[in-house]
């Protein structure tokens, strides 16, 4: 409310209901960053330990702390142990929910937008972003994608940029198949997967196919694969370079990552 309507802290307080001295009283909760750190190194060493075996190690390490808030900090990481294991196994499996991203080609999203050419035959898009700079990563278009094609549309988009740290899937047969699994497994990825039915899990993803569709594929008419792909991949460059994003600041993801970059050069200390 400060930073948006350029009003003091008394008058936010008064119009937000709450007194002055809620604003400016501080916190006597103690640090948990240490304990929420260890709690989530025992997880991703011993993954099927639920938060009470992995009480028993933090006890074992001489941590002074009761359950409740093992059990609190469990599931504030995300660290739930599913009872019930699939059968697939998967080498890539994210365990947890990764951390956020603080840079680009950390973490990106991956998902499909389905549409028809011209003649009514159906074809897929692979929508690919970068969560911290919401920049578009690829847009593969064909009649079929399968996950071996998704690998492929992937390290193609590598050869520029690298490959993420994790990338954050639905349960879709091509990003649960078992060629996806050991492409991301041989190149280091992990494949963060969102919980079944919920498709907010992978809202950023969500949103750029939403704008994709109204922006572009709602507005054009495609008569071959080859048109459509000329098409996507000149939209995909005025997204990263011309088209202004409400999150970002109202700047493209180009000039969002080239600022961060000039504010990171700038706050590097000068060698004397």
């Amino acid at each position: 409310m400060q930073e948006r309507f350029k009003v003091n802290v008394r008058r936010s307080c008064r119009l937000a209901l709450l007194r002055p001295s809620v604003w400016y009283a501080e916190s006597e909760a103690r640090d948990q960053s240490a304990l929420r750190l260890r709690i989530r190194e025992i997880a991703m060493d011993r993954p099927r330990f639920g938060y009470l075996r992995v009480l028993v190690m933090l006890k074992r390490e001489g941590w002074e702390i009761g359950k409740k808030r093992v059990y609190r900090l469990y599931r504030l990481e995300g660290l739930q142990l599913r009872m019930k294991v699939k059968r697939r196994k998967r080498i890539s499996l994210q365990r947890g929910r990764p951390m956020p991203a603080t840079g680009p080609n950390q973490h990106w999203s991956m998902d499909f937008v389905h549409d028809q050419m011209l003649d009514g035959r159906a074809f897929r898009v692979l929508t690919v972003i970068d969560q911290w700079s919401r920049e578009s990563v690829s847009l593969e278009a064909n009649f079929r994608l399968t996950g071996r094609c998704v690998g492929k549309a992937l390290d193609e988009a590598a050869l520029q940029r690298g490959w993420p740290k994790a990338i954050t899937v639905d349960n879709g047969t091509e990003f649960t198949s078992k060629a996806l699994d050991e492409w991301a497994w041989r190149r280091g990825v992990k494949l963060d997967y969102t919980r079944p039915g919920k498709p907010t899990d992978n809202g950023l993803i969500e949103s750029f196919n939403g704008r994709l569709r109204d922006e572009f594929l709602n507005v054009n008419e495609f008569i071959t694969m080859q048109d459509a792909r000329e098409k996507l991949k000149a939209w995909q460059h005025d997204y990263n370079h011309h088209r202004p994003h409400g999150s970002l600041g109202h700047l493209t993801p180009s000039e969002f990552v080239r600022k961060r970059s000039d504010q990171q050069l700038e706050s590097r200390p000068t060698p004397i």
